[in-house]
């Protein structure tokens, strides 16, 4: 009888064993149950925060002064001297009707060295006979720092006299021969020779009236002034023709 008891006995044990299992599962499956529900609240949550910090970040950032823009470099504007010519002359005759030019030449800056006949500044002098009063007029399409602005920049108005040989008008019909023949001319007298011992030497040009001969003569002057050329030759401003070497 005690044999069957202990039977018994382990049966229900074991039967109290397999029927607990269901209980341990259902508890389990609430934990789980009870994790995925608070699961989107806490993705909500570092969500908010998320979005927080962003705006906090995005506010001050929005709330620094703006980098100022830095200004665009243009590159130089290189032209020859006939078309540097028009420009200052449309605007000496919107200074003065009459207004004729009595000499034209360019300024030595660092964007160029004149050997192709161009320069980003160029320099006509006026004169009115009926005001007698002279205005020089600079065209600029310079990038070298302390150069005119750009486009054309009037001078000062000063008194003129038709009796100064130096600054004797000339019509600008006479003026045919650009400053790029007027270098090929000068090359082939002295010039070449020139640059090909100091190729930096810069070549600039000016144009004016010879009274006694009654020429339009461009000078075209190897290095930075005209009293420290190392060569200035003279050019037929109307023909192209070699007139002389000046120095």
């Amino acid at each position: 009888m005690k044999t069957l008891s202990l039977i018994h006995a382990e049966h229900n044990a074991s039967r109290a064993e397999l029927s607990g299992t269901p209980f341990v599962c259902e508890r389990d499956r609430r934990i789980v149950s009870r994790n995925l529900r608070l699961f989107p609240g806490l993705l909500i949550s570092v969500l908010i925060v998320v979005l927080i910090a962003g705006f906090t970040a995005c506010s001050s950032e929005s709330g620094k002064p703006a980098e100022p823009a830095k200004p665009e470099v243009k590159a130089p504007d290189l032209i020859m001297a006939r078309s540097a010519f028009q420009k200052t002359y449309v605007a000496a005759r919107g200074w003065q009707p009459d207004a004729k030019p009595y000499r034209l030449e360019s300024l030595v800056t660092t964007d160029g060295n004149g050997h192709d006949g161009k320069w980003a500044v160029w320099r006509g002098s006026f004169a009115s006979a009926a005001q007698r009063s002279q205005k020089t007029f600079t065209w600029s399409g310079s990038a070298a720092p302390g150069a005119p602005d750009r486009g054309v920049n009037p001078g000062i108005e000063d008194s003129y006299s038709a009796s100064n040989a130096s600054t004797q008008v000339w019509d600008p019909a006479f003026l045919k021969i650009d400053s790029d023949q007027a270098f090929d001319t000068a090359q082939k007298h002295g010039g070449d020779k020139i640059l090909e011992k100091e190729p930096d030497t810069p070549v600039y040009y000016i144009c004016d009236w010879n009274h006694n001969t009654n020429q339009l003569v461009w000078h075209v002057i190897y290095g930075a002034t005209r009293d420290q050329a190392k060569l200035t030759v003279a050019v037929d401003a109307s023909s192209g023709a070699f007139i002389r070497v000046e120095k």
